[in-house]
């Protein structure tokens, strides 16, 4: 494993950004294949719900701790300096309609920093926050925006479909899956329709998957379960059938008891080849820059899930990679083409059920 304090950081140039000619057009189509899914799921539900990751299954505060003396290359933006600052985690599932647990799919987590100053991203001003929104891979399942769209359209067809044929679509596709990591492999593809493997939420590790800007460089974040509650539940198998909301009832069981720690690990890139902006789609090789532990989340005992914590976590706050620092503005196509998405979608909410979103400014507990 390379050492952490030998790595070479690449400083990030704005040449590294290449923008299509036709990039504005997708983002277009991308915002407009979002609404008409919320649009869907608002006429369902009478309520509305996010574009994509509608499902929450923890929502959660916590305390992150910077860590003190890190590296200078790592003590950047929001881990530029050690103290304490209150976060609230909310994880998810990744389609736009609310599913069964028995139809799995990827798995989402947002994290919300509270308190964190410094130069605001252009829409976030007057903010005190810095949001990350993770996925459970360390690259994105699309290359750029285009595809993207593509996969999108495609599962928009499906909002609010057939959810009998889904569970049972969900458990073929897991048995496909299955059976290309026998072989050592992995397919985005099958994960994202409905096969992943029905684990327990708590024992994934989370990644940004495409870049962002950390101070003079670029990096990718993880975080990843430390404390050994949370590292047993890794690939621990959960049985959710015949229980629709089975990943939530397990996170509320845990936190019934127990604390948990995850850590905060920035990835920073060193070769723009190795490493590109433009395709979200690869994996940055960890062998040639690992992921260094830059702060530690520590979560409480709590109710990890009620109808309260929903009407504030679900309703009244949005997360965005593009709510926070200069020092954090997102990378590549995919991320720019995203914030119009979220954009829309943190409106529409708003709007239709009568709560426009907010970014505290400090501590305020989470109800019960």
């Amino acid at each position: 494993m390379t050492d952490p304090l030998s790595i070479q950081p690449l400083r990030f140039e704005p040449s590294f950004e290449q923008i299509p000619d036709d990039e504005a057009e997708t983002t277009r189509e991308l915002v407009e294949t979002l609404h008409s899914i919320i649009e869907t799921t608002y006429k369902d539900y009478g309520h509305a719900v996010r574009s994509v990751h509608a499902k929450s299954h923890g929502l959660l505060q916590g305390e992150l701790t910077v860590l003190d003396n890190l590296p200078p290359a790592y003590a950047q933006g929001a881990f530029a300096r050690a103290g304490k600052l209150p976060v609230v985690l909310r994880f998810s599932t990744n389609p736009g309609d609310i599913l069964d647990d028995s139809v799995s799919t990827p798995r989402g987590l947002a994290v919300k920093i509270i308190g964190v100053e410094g130069e605001r991203l252009p829409g976030s001003e007057g903010a005190v926050t810095q949001d990350f929104v993770m996925q459970n891979a360390p690259a994105f399942g699309a290359a750029t925006p285009k595809k993207f769209l593509s996969t999108l359209k495609m599962l928009a067809k499906t909002t609010d479909k057939a959810h009998g044929m889904k569970k049972a679509l969900s458990a073929v596709l897991r048995g496909a899956e299955s059976a290309v990591e026998a072989l050592g492999g992995e397919s985005a593809t099958l994960k994202s329709l409905g096969g992943h493997p029905e684990t327990h939420i708590l024992g994934e590790s989370f990644y940004t998957s495409v870049p962002f800007l950390y101070g003079p460089y670029y990096a990718k974040l993880s975080i990843a379960p430390v404390s050994p509650n949370l590292t047993a539940l890794t690939d621990a198998p959960l049985n959710v059938n015949g229980k629709p909301n089975g990943l939530r009832e397990a996170v509320n069981e845990f936190f019934a008891t127990e604390s948990a720690q995850w850590e905060v690990r920035i990835q920073l890139a060193t070769d723009l080849e190795k490493m590109p902006i433009e395709d979200a789609s690869v994996k940055w090789p960890e062998d040639e820059s690992p992921y260094v532990t830059v702060a530690r989340i520590d979560v409480a005992p709590q109710p990890a899930w009620t109808e309260a914590r929903a009407g504030v976590v679900d309703d009244q706050l949005a997360f965005s990679p593009w709510h926070g620092l200069s020092a954090h503005r997102p990378l590549g196509g995919v991320m720019r083409s995203r914030k119009p998405a979220y954009e829309m979608s943190a409106g529409f909410r708003g709007q239709h059920n009568g709560c426009p979103m907010h970014e505290p400014r400090g501590f305020e507990k989470l109800p019960d």
